[in-house]
């Protein structure tokens, strides 16, 4: 039985070729997340145990705002200048340097424009000189308080050179210095991990990124000989107190490292839900091979059985042809994930600033899933198959190999009662009465709502299928393709169904995402009292933000009634953490966005009073004339008294500080300006005025309502088409399952496709037959898609309606692309059986058995 087995595979090796290249791909994405995650992480705890090579203790402050996932609006916490001397006096320490760090130092290039990363930081800080890690690459270290060095890469983005006169903007407005000196790290390295780096003289580096001089953000310390780094960590501990951090380079790289891994197990996660889709979709193609191969093996298998052959091997025998494709596609699988981790490796190190690489590896995680998903995805799609072929009956060795149909009420229930359990976990999920469980509900819900239109599919098939067959019934070959595509539901459905699964996501994320743009919009549209703003486009941890001296000049202008500009800030308030924000004008904010007093005023603010909406008052338990106690980045705790409470509005909401507050936020400039025009006076004419006073704040622009929009939607574009690229992995297999549906139909009707050649169908003839059968399934397949995910996405906006999304808006026209695209599929899947059926000797094809 093992030795017909074998022999049965091997010649049918070229049948099974495109079941395993489904496998194959899922496989390589689910391996190639891995090695690439596992490189990228191996790479940074490289490059942070590297930068704090030359750290034995480090000293900072404890923040006096607590730190959370949008910790990057708050400054760090500064240590006194005289402090250094208290470390150095410690017992054990050999050295210790003061240093003024932070991010924000954003580099104006060449070219005009702020250079940016892919989120890696932009550190200013102050010039130590050359150690062990930094070396000088030309020129020299900043002497004077006009003169800066940066790193080689930040020199290469930005096309400068020593000499050059460079802007820079930090916490204050640009400012001009000259480029001294280019530096690189050991190991002929131009950065760290992507970071750009600027070097100040010291006071310079404190007034500018730490926002006062006589500070310091840490304090570097070098042990001693014979002293150990947690040694002197204690030392230095008991000498300071409990107010200060005292950390080993080693933990710090430790943290950091931590901290990252979380970053990168969250991008895994992503790769692997997609390598999920794509092997589900697997699932769909390999299943209809298997189906079509028993079918076609129908007399073989019913002879073995007569000759003695048990239901127990007839089903090992198939079981043990869907495990040797799974070992096999699942090895090719790991070796083309390794490639591929490699590759998008590669890519990661150039485009993030071309940090060093770690060399490839391949973690257990990536052979293990492998080849358990590999395996156990081509068994499971095996099994029903698998059963079938036990259940043969020896009799049918005496009758002709047909393949009639069987009932569909068996598929219809399950169907139906799985797309209700998927429905209802969707409900569940989306309303949020899951619990803690929400993100696998919905996951669940999406799952099994999919197999359940899959397996209800094939009660629809034939009507839908014999009504887009009519498009082509015009000629012969049209005919027979109609009536070949709606001949087998099952096989019909199950092709059709795996490109269902990726239209259907696509299509679902698009009525999402034009549905938040539209309701954006009408927000904006409806709410927004501005007629120009001040914004840019966030590219890393720190929003892009202009000299507030802006707003002033521009409240001057002819034609502006009004300017107001928007701080952001995280801060503790009453002992919580909160976001909360500043104005410069609350009057004018309160006309731009709409705010109805409920209590008290939302006249202009004093020193000491702030406002707040009522949501916001209800959580603090604070009403007018009650004190609140506001702990910002920098500064001291202050008191402030409640002067008003307002409504909250979709666009404006939570605690407002006066102007004066700001110097002590994080972000001392504004982040959003707001000008409103004077009644008749048309944008075109204010905006070149405004555009001039932005000359030196090249990370904003001044726009219109409808450019806005744009810029803050096209974040959402850019998901999409991540979405869609990550996505077509799905979308491919699904062709692959078209093209391999075809190809074995056109071995299961051999023998009538040489009686229709032997009465005068032409190859041509018989390649336009086979190709409209493709463009038949691949259509009614974006179709399925199409309805599912507009569903699944009307579904979804309904349930965020409480978050803003109010409109429901559907993408008639990618809706259109998308099916006109599965049109295209269709022939293009086609081509290679059609070319195999026109081919075919027609005595040899009327012979066949």
């Amino acid at each position: 039985m093992w030795r017909a087995t074998l022999k049965s595979l091997l010649a049918r090796k070229v049948r099974l070729v495109l079941s395993g290249l489904a496998v194959v791909l899922g496989v390589m994405f689910v391996s190639g997340a891995f090695v690439l995650t596992d490189t990228l992480s191996r790479s940074f705890d490289t490059m942070f145990s590297t930068v704090f090579s030359e750290t034995d203790v480090s000293v900072s402050a404890k923040p006096k705002v607590a730190t959370d996932d949008d910790g990057e609006l708050a400054s760090p916490p500064t240590l006194p200048a005289d402090m250094l001397a208290a470390v150095r006096a410690v017992p054990g320490v050999a050295k210790a340097t003061g240093q003024a760090q932070a991010d924000g130092a954003r580099v104006i290039g060449s070219n005009g424009k702020v250079v940016t990363t892919f989120g890696a930081p932009r550190f200013g800080e102050n010039w130590t000189g050359e150690s062990g890690l930094l070396k000088l690459r030309t020129g020299r270290g900043p002497a004077a308080d006009d003169e800066i060095a940066v790193n080689a890469a930040l020199a290469d983005a930005a096309k400068i050179k020593v000499g050059d006169r460079v802007g820079v903007l930090t916490l204050a407005p640009k400012r001009t210095f000259t480029l001294v000196g280019t530096f690189g790290y050991s190991g002929g390295r131009d950065t760290l991990g992507g970071a750009m780096q600027v070097m100040f003289t010291e006071p310079v580096a404190q007034q500018l990124m730490l926002g006062q001089r006589g500070v310091y953000s840490s304090i570097d310390v070098k042990a001693a000989g014979g002293v150990a780094p947690a040694e002197l960590r204690d030392r230095v501990t008991a000498a300071l107190g409990d107010g200060y951090v005292v950390k080993t380079g080693t933990q710090l790289a430790d943290e950091n490292a931590a901290d990252l891994a979380q970053g990168l197990s969250f991008f895994n996660k992503i790769l692997l839900g997609f390598a999920g889709v794509a092997l589900f979709v697997g699932i769909f193609l390999i299943l209809n091979t298997f189906s079509i191969l028993i079918a076609q093996r129908t007399r073989e298998l019913a002879l073995m059985r007569a000759l003695g052959a048990s239901r127990r091997q007839m089903l090992g025998s198939v079981l043990a042809e869907a495990v040797a494709i799974g070992l096999i596609a699942s090895v090719v699988g790991l070796g083309a994930g390794i490639g591929v981790g490699a590759g998008l490796g590669a890519l990661f190190a150039k485009f993030g600033g071309g940090f060093a690489l770690a060399g490839i590896a391949v973690p257990p995680a990536a052979v293990i899933s492998s080849f358990t998903v590999g395996v156990l995805i081509t068994v499971l799609a095996a099994v029903l198959p698998a059963l079938r072929a036990s259940r043969i009956p020896p009799i049918a060795a005496m009758q002709e190999v047909a393949t009639p149909d069987r009932p569909l009420t068996r598929l219809t229930v399950s169907g139906a009662v799985l797309g209700a359990v998927g429905g209802t976990l969707l409900a569940l999920g989306l309303t949020g009465n899951s619990g803690d469980n929400t993100l696998w509900t919905l996951l669940g819900g999406v799952l099994v709502s999919f197999i359940g239109v899959a397996l209800l599919t094939p009660l629809i098939s034939r009507p839908v299928v014999s009504v887009l067959g009519r498009l082509f019934s015009w000629s012969v070959p049209g005919k027979l393709g109609r009536l070949n595509s709606g001949r087998n539901p099952r096989r019909t459905a199950i092709t059709a169904a795996a490109l269902m699964v990726g239209i259907a996501l696509i299509t679902g994320v698009n009525v999402i995402v034009d549905s938040a743009k539209s309701s954006m919009a009408g927000l904006v549209t409806d709410t927004l009292k501005a007629d120009l703003l001040i914004s840019g486009d966030q590219s890393g941890p720190r929003p892009p933000t202009f000299d507030p001296a802006v707003l002033d000049k521009a409240a001057t202008l002819p034609g502006v009634a009004g300017a107001v500009g928007i701080y952001e800030e995280a801060a503790q308030v009453d002992g919580e953490r909160r976001r909360l924000g500043a104005t410069t004008d609350l009057s004018t904010t309160r006309d731009v966005f709409g705010l109805t007093p409920i209590d008290g005023t939302l006249a202009d603010l004093g020193p000491d009073q702030l406002v707040l909406d009522s949501v916001t008052a209800k959580e603090l338990g604070v009403a007018v004339g009650r004190p609140v106690r506001v702990q910002l980045s920098r500064g001291s705790e202050h008191t402030y008294t409640v002067a008003g409470v307002y409504g909250e509005t979709e666009l404006f909401d939570g605690i407002v500080l006066p102007r004066q507050a700001t110097a002590d936020f994080g972000i001392p400039q504004p982040m959003m300006g707001f000008l409103q025009l004077t009644p008749g006076t048309a944008t075109a004419q204010v905006l070149p005025s405004v555009e001039r006073l932005l000359a030196d704040s090249p990370e904003v622009n001044a726009v219109d309502r409808s450019a806005f929009l744009k810029q803050q939607t096209g974040g959402l574009d850019n998901v999409l088409v991540m979405i869609q690229l990550l996505l077509g992995l799905a979308i491919l297999i699904a062709v692959l399952g078209i093209v391999n549906t075809l190809a074995l139909s056109v071995l299961e009707r051999t023998r009538e496709l040489g009686l229709l050649r032997a009465i005068g169908l032409g190859r041509a003839q018989t390649m336009r037959m086979v190709t409209v059968e493709a463009t038949v399934i691949s259509v009614f397949g974006a179709l399925l898609g199409l309805a599912v995910g507009a569903g699944l996405g009307a579904a979804v906006v309904r349930a965020l309606e409480s978050e803003g999304i109010t409109d429901l808006v559907f993408p008639w026209q990618q809706m259109g692309i998308y099916l006109g695209l599965a049109a295209v599929v269709g022939v293009v899947a086609a081509v290679a059986p059609a070319v195999r059926a026109a081919r075919l000797n027609v005595l040899g094809a009327i012979a066949h058995e």
